[in-house]
Formats: structure tokens, sequence, C-alpha cells
């Protein structure tokens, strides 16, 4: 494990490069063995905090190119507790207007290309308590997200008098283009409500992991065939105007763990 030990990790996505508030802030280069993240450790309400840009500051990595197992396991280096993450997202339903914030329970996974796991049959991992972890594992994901954090992100919300969709679910493309029409209304006819492009494999990496994670989604926009069209200057637009309250619900929902 590293030095450093943070209680709870925070990956900004989309539009989310910064925590501001952070106390004594200074960036830390750790080490994985997939690599080097780059991560803020700062101070708030008195708990250690790590904050990750998912797509590196200034959104240099695509969907497809980010580095999932190595910013998972520099979240477990630094033994993060908890891991609150961001995602833009576009609609699914008439129901989810661009503005709102959903806090997912399911994800369907559409991704193609990516590493899905940290055990491929040779990967060794020492967990907090001591047990070695590794070899063939099939990780039991009947709840991806953590029950416990996403009910300490709705109550923040209702200590902020914040109005949220308390549950959903979240289908994951491949990206970086966004999806067509006729893709939509498919995830629409087998229960998705929302629609990104980095929810997987971050999620199933924490759960091998043993990390509690959990994600606010921003709905940035309906998804294609919904509306005219999607562009990711308009997902940044909307992410940039209601990115002050996933700040503060952010920071309160640390505040009750």
């Amino acid at each position: 494990m590293s030095p450093i030990n943070v209680d709870v990790g925070i990956i900004g996505g989309s539009g989310f490069y910064e925590l501001f508030g952070l106390e004594n802030k200074v960036e830390e280069r750790i080490d994985t063995p997939f690599g080097v993240v780059k991560i803020d450790i700062g101070e708030l309400y008195g708990k250690k905090i790590a904050f990750l840009s998912r797509h590196g500051k200034g959104h240099k990595y695509p969907p497809h190119k980010i580095n999932y197992r190595a910013n998972a396991f520099a979240m477990f280096k630094l033994g993060a507790n908890y891991v609150l993450a961001t995602n833009a997202v576009g609609s699914l339903r008439e129901n989810i207007p661009p503005g709102s914030i959903v806090i997912p329970d399911q994800i369907i996974d559409f991704t193609k290309n990516r590493v899905y796991t940290f055990f491929d049959g040779e990967f060794k991992i020492k967990m907090k308590d001591g047990r070695e972890k590794g070899g063939v594992v099939h990780t039991d994901v009947t709840e991806p997200y953590c029950n416990h954090l996403r009910e300490k992100i709705i109550k923040a919300a209702e200590n902020l008098n914040l109005k949220i969709i308390p549950r959903g679910v979240y289908v994951c493309t491949e990206g970086p283009r966004f999806e067509t029409p006729a893709e939509i209304k498919f995830f629409k006819m087998i229960g998705g409500d929302l629609v990104g492009m980095t929810g997987s494999p971050e999620v199933f990496l924490f759960k091998e992991l043993e990390i509690c994670y959990a994600t606010i989604c921003v709905a940035t926009n309906y998804a294609a065939g919904m509306q005219a069209r999607v562009s990711h200057e308009e997902v940044l637009e909307l992410f940039d105007k209601i990115k002050p309250t996933i700040a503060e619900l952010i920071k309160e929902t640390i505040k009750l763990l």
C-alpha cells in the first residue's frame, strides 16, 4: 500500500476536472502495475481526499483509451474506502430531462474492446484484510454500485433540498462516437434509462477490488433520435452550469461518510 492513506476517492468525468475546496492540495504520481496515475490529494472536513480526472486535465483521453485499471488500482493503493464518481450521460427517457441528476443502481455493458478485469488467471492482489485474491475470479455484480454509498448520496441530496432521481439503468457504449437513433431505441426497449461511455469497466473493477463505489450521473442531453443532434460541446456546456451543484452534492456526501 502507498504511504498516503485516503478516506474517499473522487473520479471526475467530462467537465469535472477539479474538486474545488480541497485544503493542502498536492499532486501525487501513483505507480501501479498498469501505469502511472496523477492524483490530487487534499483534505476536506477532516478527511483525506484523492481526486482523479478520468479523462485527464484538459480532456486528453477518449473513453475507449482511459486506463481504467490503473485508475482503479491507484485508488486501491491509496487505501480509499469509498470512491464517488461523476458521469455526463444522455437521457433515454422523456421524464429524465437534461439537467437531471440520477444515481444509477444498475448497468448494461455494450463496450467492445476494453480490459474488464484484474483477474486474468495470473495477477494476484493482497487485499486490506491480508487475503490474497487472484487467479480466476468470478465476481458477483448483483449490486454493481455500492448501495451504502448510494444511500449517502441520496441523503446528501435531501439535506441540500436537491431533487434527484435515486435509481436508473446506465447503458455503457464504446464511443467515442455518439449512438445511432436505432441503438437508442434498442437500449430503451431493454430497460435502459441513461447512456454513457465511461461506466464500464470502471464499476466492475472497483467491485473486484471490494471498494464501495457509486456514481452521480448528470443527464446533459436527450440521446440520438430524441433531439435534433447531439454534440460534445452541448454536453460540456450543460455540465458546466450544473457543476457547482454536483460539487456541493459530493461535499455533502463526504460529510456523511
